[in-house]
């Protein structure tokens, strides 16, 4: 059993409590407000996957980092901040920002008071998610795999020299290994699979995966076309619309489910959309996120300190901790003309609306900010 460092005075992170989501900060304060901050900690991974949302940016030799003072000094100004994200790359590719960056932060969080979360591919010795794990509230990992050669395909499809499939093999057996250990020692592990053209018919098995491993959540996501992923087939609305019935037919009930950044909405004409809300809205231990990205989080690179809304940001930094203050920045967000595209609010059904992504690829010509679920919609989501 792992020796957890708990704070016993926060809430539990589960289906009634899940402290990424915006509408809470929303709710709360009355507008958008940030209280999440994502620090990418490496460029560099051991894995090539297919559809890492990341992958322009990894690289075969890590650059020199920024100070780690110069981030909590601006993590320390911002008042309400009540999580943060460790991302990369591979945050724990190298010991040393193991040791050095990510113990720290969350060290940091801790004290403060703060969730955290680490997103990582598990793939590395166990001794150093070990490490960690008595200061950390949830491991976020990636699985789209029915086994060992799903996650060969998958995870080095854009890699220069591809694992042989004895090497992945080994590889698949020990991030297998990793979460069992972990979740046996009473860390909260959450899986995450995308809905893509490889797994929208195989999520049922994944499921099954994901449960034997002991995963306290499955996080579901569709895919969209950024970075590496940018020429891989796109799901049509109606073929995500099944796969997510085919994964509540065949879920294990007792696992939370989390489902982020659906393309379907309350306000929407089409009356399969508002049965499926439904039906997710009624599903126990289901929960449907709103993205956090640009409504309460932003994303801080350690390397340069340039600060984005979202780690795969396609357009320019909104500043840099080096001279803004992160709620500044944050400021400047919601009065960019690309958030205000996305800046709607249905408190009938506690949604946020769309992304830029889900928007640009599945309602170009949307406008979301004049609609509004009908009244027969309330609740349903």
């Amino acid at each position: 059993m792992i020796e957890l460092d708990r704070n016993a005075a926060a809430p539990d992170i589960c289906p009634d409590h899940d402290p990424w989501d915006p509408i809470h900060s929303l709710t709360r304060y009355g507008r958008h407000t940030l209280t999440s901050v994502e620090v990418t900690v490496s460029h560099l991974c051991n894995m090539r996957c297919e559809h890492c949302a990341v992958g322009d940016s990894l690289v075969m030799k890590e650059g020199e980092m920024l100070p780690l003072d110069r981030l909590l000094h601006r993590l320390e100004e911002v008042g309400r901040l009540a999580t943060i994200s460790i991302t990369g790359g591979e945050p724990t590719f190298r010991r040393e920002t193991v040791r050095n960056v990510i113990l720290p932060l969350l060290r940091y969080a801790r004290q403060r008071g703060l969730r955290s979360q680490l997103n990582s591919n598990i793939t590395m010795d166990l001794e150093r998610y070990e490490e960690l794990a008595p200061y950390l509230d949830v491991l976020h990992i990636s699985h789209n795999y029915t086994g060992a050669e799903d996650f060969r395909e998958i995870g080095f499809a854009r890699s220069a020299n591809p694992a042989g499939n004895g090497s992945a093999a080994r590889l698949y057996e020990q991030m297998m290994n990793n979460a069992r250990a972990l979740a046996r020692g009473g860390l909260f592990v959450s899986a995450e699979s995308m809905i893509n053209y490889r797994t929208h018919e195989k999520l049922p098995e994944i499921h099954r995966l994901i449960v034997e491993m002991g995963c306290r959540r499955h996080e579901v996501h569709p895919m969209y076309p950024s970075a590496f992923a940018r020429h891989l087939p796109v799901l049509g609305l109606e073929e995500l619309r099944q796969a997510v019935h085919r994964l509540l037919d065949a879920r294990d009930p007792s696992v939370w489910m989390l489902f982020g950044t659906l393309p379907f909405f309350a306000c929407n004409e089409n009356g399969e959309d508002r049965k499926l809300l439904e039906r997710l809205k009624a599903a126990p231990k289901v929960t449907v996120r709103n993205d956090p990205d640009g409504r309460n989080r932003l994303n801080v690179s350690l390397f340069n300190g340039n600060v984005h809304v979202t780690d795969f940001a396609d357009f320019p930094p909104l500043g840099n901790i080096g001279q803004d203050r992160l709620e500044e920045v944050f400021d400047r967000w919601l009065d960019h003309p690309l958030s205000r595209t996305v800046s709607c609010h249905c408190p009938a059904v506690s949604c946020c609306g769309p992304n830029l992504l889900v928007k640009d690829t599945y309602y170009k010509d949307e406008d979301f900010t004049g609609r509004e679920a009908p009244e027969e919609a309330s609740g349903t989501l």
